[in-house]
């Protein structure tokens, strides 16, 4: 008895420090340098969480308002001017997470997807026929300085995801669509299309860029009820001519954002969900509102059975902002969204025949399409792409995978707007779950699809083909 006495107690006192121990890590502050309030010059390192530990200068200092910055700057450097900065939020209670002042990125972003590309490497294969896709979508960039909602971040977002780039693993890049939030002026709205344009193209590897339904900037003309803010074919005049400009992605025409990208056995095809007539009436309000109307029309499906005519031997990924079904196969667009569906299918049949419309849908949006698979050979649509929903899901209809991503754009918890899928996850500022983002593996020898996720996204997903 005396021996268990003396065992329970030696088990009271072991479970004791452990628990102080996993106490004091707990409280181990991970940004140390929030502690630096006083002005003035000091050195830090490693010991301080310093960008790849390197050894720092801070810099405290104050704005005439009276706002505390803090400015770092590297201990050999000659250059004057800091390499990253930040300042002092009050509503927050402390520093916002340094910048990089060139990038605008975090270096604690970069580290922390450092490791998560270090985490992908260990789960895809090398080689032929494995394919890695960076995807990011609905960055809701809006001029508001947020901490809790659409703002400034969503251009941080896109920068941020833009460092994917520099790591060795993909193969393309694509944004789903919804860059901005459309609730700003034309002018504004323009200006921040431009911006997310320059962060997102890149010169390592091919991209696309897919229009959403936010992208028109009809939420600004709904709000105010006034005319068209944006000029017909605004957007795709700002990103589209860059992307079509590449020499990897290829086109039938540069009008309706269709393309296609080929590589080894892995063809990828984007199709434009907000395809829309511009048309005003006399008040020069436009007659569809593309934040509600969602849909495809005759010219651009006729670019996307050219595509698939000449597809033999190949395993092809769609991916457009919304998705042309739900879970229950039924139009998840206004205008053709289960018609495109049904072509999908009729191709990987193998058949033959004409699409036609249903009763009753206006004259911009019906179908005459002649079609053609009997010819393709060794060719099958595995999958498809999409965002829109602010959440993440899945289905599989008619042995099509539809796979849904999660938004960039930070939804606070407290929000309206704010879908459940996102409260659950409890999203903040200068946290992992501010931002979300993916890359996707493609292995056609493992018959495997796999979904990898950063910030407010699952970790890791897969899907057999």
């Amino acid at each position: 008895m005396e021996f268990f006495r003396y065992a329970k107690g030696l088990v009271n006192r072991i479970s004791s420090v452990r628990e102080q121990k996993l106490s004091q890590k707990k409280n181990v502050s991970l940004d140390p340098m929030q502690d630096y309030l006083t002005v003035g010059e000091y050195r830090v390192d490693e010991e301080q969480h310093t960008p790849h530990n390197q050894p720092y200068n801070l810099t405290v200092y104050k704005d005439d308002e009276g706002v505390l910055h803090q400015a770092l700057s590297l201990e050999s450097t000659t250059k004057l001017e800091p390499e990253y900065v930040r300042d002092f939020n009050q509503e927050l209670g402390c520093y916002r997470a340094f910048a990089n002042r060139n990038t605008g990125r975090r270096y604690v972003v970069e580290e922390y997807l450092e490791q998560f590309v270090g985490r992908v490497k260990k789960h895809v294969r090398q080689g032929e026929n494995s394919v890695n896709v960076s995807v990011i979508t609905d960055t809701h960039y809006k001029d508001a300085n947020s901490i809790d909602f659409y703002g400034w971040n969503g251009l941080t977002h896109v920068s941020e995801f833009s460092y994917l780039d520099n790591l060795g693993l993909l193969d393309l890049k694509v944004h789903l669509g919804d860059w901005i939030d459309g609730s700003d002026t034309g002018f504004l709205g323009e200006r921040e299309l431009i911006k997310l344009r320059d962060a997102f193209k890149s010169n390592y590897i091919p991209y696309i860029m897919i229009k959403g339904n936010h992208d028109e900037n009809d939420k600004y003309d709904e709000h105010h009820d006034l005319k068209a803010s944006f000029p017909e074919n605004e957007f795709e005049h700002i990103m589209w001519p860059q992307m079509y400009a590449q020499d990897e992605i290829n086109y039938i025409s540069r009008q309706h954002g269709v393309c296609y990208y080929d590589i080894d056995n892995v063809r990828f095809i984007a199709v434009n969900t907000s395809d829309l007539p511009y048309y005003l009436d006399a008040q020069g309000r436009k007659k569809y509102d593309a934040k509600i109307t969602l849909g495809v029309r005759e010219d651009q499906i006729e670019e996307i059975i050219e595509i698939l005519e000449q597809s033999s031997n190949k395993n092809i990924i769609f991916m457009s902002h919304a998705n042309p079904i739900n879970r229950k196969a039924s139009n998840a667009l206004k205008y053709n969204g289960r018609s495109l569906h049904e072509l999908l299918v009729a191709f990987n049949q193998g058949e033959k025949g004409r699409m036609h419309s249903s009763y009753g849908i206006p004259a911009e949006f019906r179908l005459a399409n002649d079609f053609d698979f009997t010819n393709v050979k060794n060719a099958r649509i595995i999958a498809y792409f999409c965002g829109h929903r602010h959440r993440e899901d899945q289905y599989r209809i008619n042995g099509i995978q539809y796979i849904l991503f999660n938004c960039s754009a930070l939804m606070g918890p407290n929000h309206a707007l704010t879908t459940k899928y996102n409260k659950n996850w409890k999203r903040q500022i200068d946290h992992q779950t501010e931002f979300a983002g993916y890359v996707v593996n493609i292995d056609l020898y493992r018959h495997l699809i796999q979904v990898f996720g950063y910030g407010a996204a699952s970790k890791r997903r897969f899907f057999y083909i």
